[in-house]
């Protein structure tokens, strides 16, 4: 049985300094068998959640692979959240795992939310890819990042405004009263459904999209006011944001998922509850991660820019992530050495009980064929 060492990495940024309590802008946790120095590592970030002890840290570690679980600035400050300022953090552990760590391989590991940016990362180290968001020019370190060697996609959504998007309650008719209801666009009025009509599932996705670009449109002329009060932006808050069809209606892009439930529970409890994403935003947070029209959180600009070899996972019991999500993304890849492999579990490989070594299993495979 191998030892696994956790080293505490924590560094300053070229965009953010040590904060006045202390701690770094970037941290996280190197996972290495002890006494080795890998030549090949994954790095895995999320706009919010914290991946320092990401589930496939140890397993990938003990297979002879080191594993940074990096967050960066924005961990659980997501309501704060700008791409630029992310990319570049994301940059200083990919430049820590070449330069102090020693690794030849670097692979990016695009879990869950953090895929689309883990894929944003890779098109801007390749392509150079960041326009500036709004008055604020792309930052001179956004344009200096370091590319990575390999990209594995595991239930990974497909971009955040399109996760976003699929998931919002249209039924909601006041975006400052989150009881306020449409009943003929309401998912959850036994009248509609499940199953939904075909009329129903092309209303409904119209009128979710239609539901960003409102908030989009108020967003825009919200800081053009703000700006002549002299205010740089603002806090806000939204409601209802679980409410994809396919929580309900197993037909609708049908997998092995179990049908009536979402990852915070019962759909419509959550959808009604204070606890969904982007449940708070700064007007230029919303323009960088959710909008629609300017986001570039997007998976599927960003992925036309991954050249690299790319492995895909889906889990087919996912509630979250679906299998046109997954088809999605590797149809996307614009690298021509890619696989899609489908395997048992749900979103976190929590069930059945051997699956997140299967899914090491198959990633210390696919990484060893093209790795010499």
């Amino acid at each position: 049985m191998h030892t696994i060492e956790q080293r505490f990495v924590s560094l300053d940024s070229p965009t953010g300094a040590r904060n006045g309590a202390g701690f770094m802008p970037t941290q996280g946790l190197y996972h290495h068998r002890s006494g080795d120095s890998p030549r090949t590592a994954f790095i895995a970030s999320h706009y919010n959640v914290d991946f320092s002890e990401h589930y496939l840290a140890t397993r990938l570690a003990t297979l002879g692979y080191g594993f940074l679980g990096w967050n960066t600035r924005f961990r659980g400050v997501e309501q704060f959240f700008t791409l630029d300022n992310a990319l570049v953090d994301i940059g200083v552990g990919v430049r820590w795992l070449r330069e102090e760590a020693g690794v030849e391989t670097v692979v990016l590991m695009a879990n869950c939310g953090g895929g689309s940016l883990m894929g944003a990362y890779q098109a801007q180290a390749t392509a150079g890819v960041l326009r500036p968001l709004l008055d604020r020019p792309v930052p001179e370190a956004a344009l200096d990042l370091s590319p990575a060697d390999l990209y594995v996609s595991l239930n990974a959504h497909p971009g955040r405004p399109e996760v976003l998007t699929n998931w919002f309650d249209p039924s909601l008719t006041d975006e400052n009263d989150p009881a306020s209801v449409d009943p003929t666009l309401d998912m959850y009025d036994p009248d509609n459904g499940p199953p939904y009509t075909a009329d129903f599932v092309e209303r409904y996705r119209a009128a979710q999209v239609a539901r960003n670009r409102r908030i989009t449109a108020w967003a825009l002329e919200e800081l053009e006011r703000l700006r002549g009060q002299g205010l740089y932006d603002r806090l806000f808050s939204m409601s209802r944001t679980w409410a994809d069809l396919r929580f309900l209606d197993g037909t609708i892009d049908p997998s092995e998922r179990q049908v009536g439930t979402c990852y915070a529970g019962d759909p419509r409890f959550a959808n009604y509850s204070p606890f969904g994403i982007g449940s708070s935003n700064t007007i230029r947070t919303w323009l960088s991660m959710w909008s629609l029209e300017h986001s570039q959180c997007r998976g599927a600009p960003n992925l036309a820019h991954v050249t690299v070899p790319s492995l895909v996972i889906q889990s087919t019991a996912d509630t979250g992530v679906f299998p046109s999500d997954a088809q999605s993304i590797f149809d996307g890849l614009a690298t021509d050495d890619k696989m899609l492999e489908w395997v048992a579990g749900d979103h976190y490989l929590q069930d059945p009980s051997d699956a997140r070594d299967a899914v090491a299993g198959l990633i210390n495979d696919w990484v060893e064929a093209r790795v010499s």
